[in-house]
């Protein structure tokens, strides 16, 4: 239990070394160089390999990511060379250090349950378009560990049918078992990471939304089953 909680340890002190990197060189290195460097830098020294299936899709405007460890950014980060912008709750941005980590890149703040908000939601989502960046969601929210995925929120639905964006899901498999916060553990190892085929949001299809759930969720249940080192 002790070396379990240094291993825990460890990796928070890389993470929040990573972190403090970014801020540091954010305005030395062309962007998104200083926001890569920074996930390269942690998962290198966390001993994460990342196992890619499929590919980005270049033209893809859109990520929609399940959510259940801190290091699910880390690792998107490094496995894709496009600029993302991510939307996180308003919350974080207030954070005392962490905030700067959010601001800096102009991450797209969401407060939730606010009309306000959405159309401020929308207003920032085109401009980190107009910016060439992905806009990057965690559209269930918040984190879940139990490996079954939350209802995803209407506000991926509603940018990417403003703007037809291309959206591309992206499955990843178990990440929890990996690093976790709330149990405090932490454990290298590869994770594996799925790209699903991107499509156009179809507005029309009030549903969609919900079926790219049930997709992803069918890719992480038979991804998880393959892999020996979680059962």
């Amino acid at each position: 239990m002790i070396f379990a909680r240094i291993k825990w340890l460890y990796a928070i002190i890389v993470i929040f070394s990573g972190m403090t990197l970014m801020i540091a060189t954010f305005y030395l290195l062309p962007k998104p160089y200083a926001v890569k460097f920074s996930a390269w830098f942690i998962r290198l020294l966390v001993f994460i390999p990342v196992n890619v299936k499929g590919s980005p899709d270049p033209d893809a405007q859109m990520f929609l990511i399940n959510h259940q460890s801190d290091i699910d950014i880390g690792v998107m980060e490094t496995i894709t060379d496009r600029d993302l912008a991510w939307v996180a709750k308003k919350e974080l941005f207030k954070v005392p250090f962490f905030g700067l980590v959010v601001r800096l890149p102009k991450d797209i703040a969401l407060e939730r349950e606010s009309k306000t908000s959405l159309v401020k939601l929308i207003k920032d989502c085109k401009d980190r378009l107009d910016h060439g960046r992905v806009i990057t969601i965690f559209p269930e929210g918040t984190r879940t560990e139990s490996g079954n995925m939350k209802p995803f929120k209407a506000g991926a639905k509603m940018v990417a049918d403003k703007f037809s964006l291309k959206v591309q899901p992206v499955v990843l498999i178990a990440t929890a078992q990996h690093f976790s916060n709330k149990r405090k553990i932490f454990r290298g190892g590869t994770i594996t990471a799925v790209y699903l085929d991107a499509f156009l949001a179809d507005k029309s299809n009030p549903e969609w939304l919900n079926d790219t759930r049930d997709k992803m969720q069918h890719v992480y249940d038979a991804e998880l089953a393959s892999l020996s080192k979680y059962h």
